[in-house]
């Protein structure tokens, strides 16, 4: 009798390319960006709607060695919602195998428990202003590891005062570094920053770097 031989995993990816990463601590790296498609959210700011569906279906070795092309230490798999595909957490340990220093943006909508502890979470906490404040998994908060990030988008007052209180109440800067930026052509940088500094709030404020350098051009 012939052993059975299980297909090999697959995902289903928008892009592979190189960029400057654009947001977290690592901003102004040279990064490789996976994207991978769907998301089961849709935050009214979203900027990658193109990454919800289509994609081409790629074995997980084809994704390894399209990212190792590029020659570059650091790698950030993306969205859409890259947790949405059950192949993800496989990706991630094997770029993490491959000596790679990975991070990995998600939603915060789906449970993080499975991603390997070498993975740098960046963990998105879904503002009023998202459209999506409902969908926060708030059990991801005891999930993060001291080098995770969590990351809020802030459009406007009521968005600002709504994350100041989750910091407080979930004690976020002792758990992890606290990200906040303001939501591209909806919230003045400056004004963001100003309340920041008023409230000596423990939180990098960041703007997305890569807007100010693309826009919104795909791929970049």
């Amino acid at each position: 009798m012939s052993a059975v031989i299980q297909d090999a995993p697959r995902l289903r990816v928008t892009e592979i390319f190189l960029s400057l990463q654009g947001e977290s601590a690592t901003v102004g790296v040279p990064t490789v960006f996976v994207r991978l498609t769907g998301c089961p959210l849709r935050c009214g700011y979203c900027d990658t709607a193109y990454a919800f569906r289509g994609g081409e279906s790629l074995p997980l070795d084809g994704v390894v060695a399209q990212v190792a092309a590029f020659e570059t230490p650091h790698v950030t798999v993306t969205g859409g919602e890259p947790l949405a595909q059950p192949g993800c957490l496989a990706l991630l340990e094997r770029l993490c195998d491959a000596g790679l220093r990975v991070s990995l943006e998600t939603s915060g909508a789906l449970d993080i428990g499975g991603v390997d502890a070498r993975v740098t979470t960046v963990m998105d906490l879904k503002t009023p202003g998202s459209g999506e404040v409902d969908r926060n998994r708030y059990a991801n908060i005891d999930r993060l590891k001291p080098g995770d990030q969590v990351k809020f988008v802030v459009c406007d007052r009521a968005d600002y005062e709504w994350a100041r209180e989750r910091i407080a109440d979930f004690d976020l800067a002792r758990r992890c570094e606290v990200l906040m930026s303001p939501c591209h052509g909806e919230q003045d940088a400056r004004e963001l920053a100003e309340w920041v500094l008023a409230d000596r709030l423990p939180v990098r404020f960041q703007i997305q770097l890569h807007k100010y350098l693309w826009g919104d051009e795909p791929g970049r």
